[in-house]
Parts: structure tokens; sequence; C-alpha cells
């Protein structure tokens, strides 16, 4: 097959979208053997005025609004849509897991000792309605008490950037305290941030803030910075540029399944290093417990740091945390197997040594019993 024209009509603005180019760009490096076309946009903009003359193979784009969709329906070529807006039937699409991102999200709070959570959307955009939906259902399953705003779309005609930020703040007036807020996506997050910083409600103490993309710029220069959900775009990417390369290629795939990436878990920063726990004593265990787990600590370890007897600290912890201090130190080593999996290419002797275990076969063993997946298995 000789060199294929693709126009790519990704916004450069965000780091969700760079990462889906980065995906794109490492297919083509690999497999790929096209003349790609790209300009800068913002997201939503209108295709460049470049496309009306253009005369490729297929496009990847990101179709967020009705008007997008109507102009990329003139053109007879294979198009993979990254966007969950789904303005053009008929076209095979790709996305992250609304469902896990929230399920990260909520389990991220209560692992913090929130009881009380809340969910802050973009009534514009449909995986913001649909995240909504999975973290109300998610939290409540969790024993949670919820709270829900949705803002007025980023695109709608009423759409005003002071309004909605008053109304926000409007919002979280009437929110109790501790809470911890899931932004549907880091520029959502942020508002929140800059709400909480005019009401001058401390962050994370009062309210803990998580976003979602991992927008690097937007996270780092938020004040404080901003945890958020870290979702696999390079893997999006990368696989609707093979998705692509297949449809002009010939070949026949389905348009109403999408694929589906999985998010790679939680980039921690100071909007949610908090513990919204009332007793001091288990609020200083779970820390210690979060610092010191994957150096393979023991309950006794816990205890020396605290003022209580054994049998106090396993009482109380499993009254406030709902599992005992062993378990704790169990999951936290765990789940911190499950991020080097997923976001390194460290081997699974190195990942061993970095969370405490002697022997590769003990982690493989634990590993298993947890998932139900060797360590090779989880890591695909």
């Amino acid at each position: 097959m000789g060199r294929k024209s693709v126009a790519l009509l990704i916004e450069t603005s965000n780091g969700y979208s760079r990462g889906l180019l980065e995906g794109v760009i490492a297919y083509t490096k690999e497999r790929g053997h096209w003349s790609v076309h790209l300009t800068e946009q913002e997201r939503g903009a209108p295709p460049p005025a470049w496309l009306q003359n253009w005369k490729g193979d297929g496009i990847i784009a990101r179709i967020e609004t009705d008007s997008i969709g109507r102009e990329l329906r003139k053109y007879r070529v294979p198009i993979v849509d990254l966007s969950a807006a789904r303005h053009v039937r008929g076209v095979p699409w790709a996305d992250t897991e609304d469902r896990t991102i929230t399920q990260l999200g909520v389990d991220h709070f209560v692992e913090r000792g929130f009881r009380h959570v809340a969910y802050c959307g973009d009534a514009g955009f449909a995986w913001s309605r649909k995240r909504g939906e999975h973290f109300v259902r998610q939290a409540r399953a969790a024993d949670c008490t919820v709270h829900q705003f949705e803002s007025v779309g980023r695109y709608d005609e009423a759409y005003d950037l002071a309004i909605e930020q008053r109304r926000i703040i409007d919002w979280l007036k009437e929110l109790p305290r501790p809470i911890a807020i899931m932004g549907c996506y880091d520029f959502k997050a942020q508002q929140i941030l800059d709400a909480c910083r005019q009401l001058e409600i401390s962050v994370p103490a009062e309210v803990a803030v998580l976003g979602v993309d991992n927008d690097r710029l937007i996270c780092e220069l938020c004040e404080p910075s901003l945890s958020s959900v870290i979702p696999d775009t390079q893997r999006t990417g990368y696989e609707a540029a093979d998705l692509l390369h297949r449809m002009m290629s010939g070949e026949q795939v389905a348009t109403e399944q999408p694929l589906i990436t999985q998010p790679l878990g939680v980039q921690l920063r100071e909007s949610t290093d908090t513990l919204a726990i009332e007793d001091s004593e288990i609020a200083k265990a779970l820390q210690y417990i979060r610092r010191h787990a994957n150096a393979n600590i023991r309950v006794g370890d816990v205890l020396r740091h605290l003022s209580l007897s054994r049998r106090a600290l396993e009482h109380r912890f499993k009254k406030y945390v709902g599992h005992t201090p062993h378990e704790e130190i169990q999951r936290v080593r765990m789940n911190r197997i499950k991020e080097l999996l997923r976001q390194t290419d460290l081997s699974i002797g190195e990942i061993a040594d970095r969370t405490g275990f002697e022997y590769v076969e003990y982690m493989a063993a634990a590993f298993k019993r947890e998932t139900g997946q060797t360590p090779t298995e989880f890591r695909g």
C-alpha cells in the first residue's frame, strides 16, 4: 500500500488531546506510511479551511459539535472519532472507560476517609453526564453521601464563565465539610479550586479536589497542585490510528462498539493529599502505612508510632477504615504494584524490590490472591 494522506482534526490546546496525538505519532513511526496533515486548533473549533480542498485517504477527528459532524459527513473517506459525543453515527470511535475513571475517583476519596463526596460536571458533554451517573452509583455503593452539580455546557449559547464561577461558589457554600469533589475534567476541577480560594476554603483539609486527564500544565499551575485521574491517551491514539489503517486497507470494522482503553490510575498531588478521619491516631496510622507500606512493614511497626494498644488499633481502624491495618498495608502495596505495572516498563523483579518483596515469587503469589491475575497477565 502506498503512502496515505491522513488529516488529524485534534486540538493541541489540552493535555488529553496532546496525548492522543502522541499515540498517533507512535503508530505512524512504527507501522504507518502516512503523510499527516495537522494544524493547531482549539477544542470544538470548526474544521480548518484547508480541509475543503484536501484530497486525502482518512481522518482522525475529535467530533465535539454538530457543526464539525455536518462538515465531516461531506467527505467520503474512512473516519475515526476520538470523542464520545457521537455527533456522527456510523463512524467508529475510541475512548477511555468512563466507569473506571469514576471508580478510581470514588476509591481515591474513600481511601482517604471521605464520606461526603461530590461530582461537578458539564452539561454540554455526553461523557461528563455519563461520568456523573457512574460516580453517583459507585459512591452510593460505597455508603457515601453524594452531591452533584452541573454547569451550563461550555459550547452553549448561554454559557458565561463569570456566571458559572458564581454558581459553583454558591454550590460550595451549601456543601458539608469535609468533602471530596471530582471535576469532570481538569479544567472544571481548576474552577472548583478557584472558587475555594475565593471563599477562603482550605484545600484539601476542608475540600479535596480531583480532576481527570492529568493535564500537567493545568495540574501543576493550580494552587494547590491538582490531583488527577490519568487516562491512557497514548494507547487510545495508537489504537485509533491502527483502526484507521485497517479501514483504509478496505477492512470492514464495527461502528457501534467503541475501542475502549482503561485509565492508568490517579496522580496524587496536593489537592487530595489528606485524610478525612476524626480519630487522630487512626489518621496517623493511615499516614504511616501509606508512606511506608512498600518497605515491608508489619502492624507492629505501625504501633510503635502510636499511643494505642494493638487491640485498640484493630478496633478503631476497622471502625473508621472498614478493614484491618494488615489489610490496609496489603492494599497499599498491591495498588503500588498495579501502578508500576501500568505506568512503567520495570521488570517484575524490579517491581518486587520496590514494593518490599524479598522474592518475586512471593509478590506474584500475593498479587494473584488479590487480583486473580499474575503480574504479567495484569500488565497485558
